[in-house]
């Protein structure tokens, strides 16, 4: 499979939801497969916190893949041998995307703490700019995970009959304060570390160390992602073969799997990304701009195909159980999968083969 990476710039402003404007902005994405001629087979990705464009595929010296690897490609669930897929780098990102480390124009200053907050509406309202620049106007489908759910309702809320289908994994129709108050430990970890120095850091400052703040915070957001279960699985009660079970710092493995895997994250991840993405996560509101709940899911043409996880630790099952409820009770097209899962919020991540025919067959039903 071929990747394709490109970069688009925008001179138009961009109005966000804040009330501010972006202006000019660029946004990087990938695109997989080859548009048809009569470019009706576009398939939109949408990715989580800590996803990037890069959904699929390798890059040459690559070690790991793209991030939903074992769902896109040849003969997979979103078959890229049918569709023309694009995954495009939200704003406020650090990995090409204008954030808040991008140079504020017309200096060559970075944005930090100047940059706009920005929302899954706003991201949305980008990532249609960009469609639109390429000449396509309309999409088979818009599929993402947990934040990228976010967006793929977003899209359906506010440009009905823009998709035929929407697919939102994992996901909810509102942050809820259990998540908001997960993502607080990240937030006050980053701001409290010393060497963040309010976002007056150094770009390359954490290249070589990680953000201790970030992983720290990281660290809640693993717990969140996983279930008791899964760790239980994965970890048990083992303790670290080098370290004395009376140190005071001695470890049992999933302490060490934290350490590990947030320590790097933090060397990779920019962490004023991580506090403006965080602050889009906490301000998702399906209703906001709309008198209701019910009247922001009325506007929706699409057919909606919601996926759940049974050991969703982060959004539970009953809030995709409610939308899915709605959407009934106003005969809206739409479907619901609770995928029996005890790994936790990560699932749709990494049991790609519990739902992956499932989002195979939706793309290729008959509209």
């Amino acid at each position: 499979m071929k990747i394709r990476t490109h970069t688009a710039h925008f001179t138009s402003p961009l109005y966000l939801e804040s009330g501010r404007i972006l202006e000019p902005f660029e946004i990087i994405y990938e695109t997989y497969g080859e548009l048809n001629e009569a470019r009706d087979n576009v398939v939109l990705v949408c990715h989580a916190l800590s996803g990037s464009h890069h959904a699929a595929g390798l890059y040459e010296g690559d070690r790991k893949p793209g991030w939903w690897d074992a769902l896109i490609g040849p003969g997979k669930g979103i078959d890229t041998e049918k569709h023309f897929v694009i995954c495009s780098n939200v704003l406020g990102s650090c990995f090409g995307t204008t954030g808040p480390m991008s140079p504020m124009y017309p200096s060559e200053r970075p944005y930090r703490l100047k940059f706009p907050v920005v929302t899954v509406k706003d991201m949305v309202r980008a990532q249609r700019q960009l469609l639109s620049q390429l000449g396509i106007h309309h999409l088979k489908a818009i599929v993402g995970g947990s934040m990228g759910g976010m967006q793929a309702l977003q899209f359906a809320v506010d440009y009905p009959g823009f998709a035929d289908r929407i697919i939102p994994l994992a996901t909810t129709y509102a942050t809820r304060p259990w998540v908001i108050a997960f993502n607080k430990v990240a937030v006050e970890a980053i701001r409290r570390d010393p060497r963040f120095e309010n976002g007056n850091y150094a770009p390359d400052a954490f290249r070589e160390e990680g953000c201790d703040g970030l992983a720290i915070g990281r660290i809640a957001g693993h717990i969140s992602y996983l279930s008791p279960a899964s760790m239980d699985r994965k970890f048990g009660r083992n303790y670290v073969a080098t370290d004395g079970l009376f140190e005071l710092f001695g470890r049992y493995e999933v302490e060490r799997y934290m350490e590990y895997n947030t320590n790097n994250f933090s060397r990779i991840f920019d962490p004023l990304s991580y506090l403006y993405i965080v602050k889009a996560i906490n301000t998702f509101n399906l209703a906001r701009g709309y008198d209701s709940l019910y009247e922001a899911v009325n506007r929706i043409r699409a057919s909606v195909h919601l996926i759940s996880f049974a050991g969703d630790y982060l959004f539970f099952p009953e809030e995709m159980r409610h939308l899915a409820k709605m959407l009934a009770r106003n005969g809206q097209a739409y479907s619901y999968h609770e995928i029996e899962s005890d790994y936790g919020h990560d699932a749709f991540l990494v049991e790609v083969e519990k739902f992956e025919e499932i989002i195979r067959e939706i793309l290729e039903e008959e509209r």
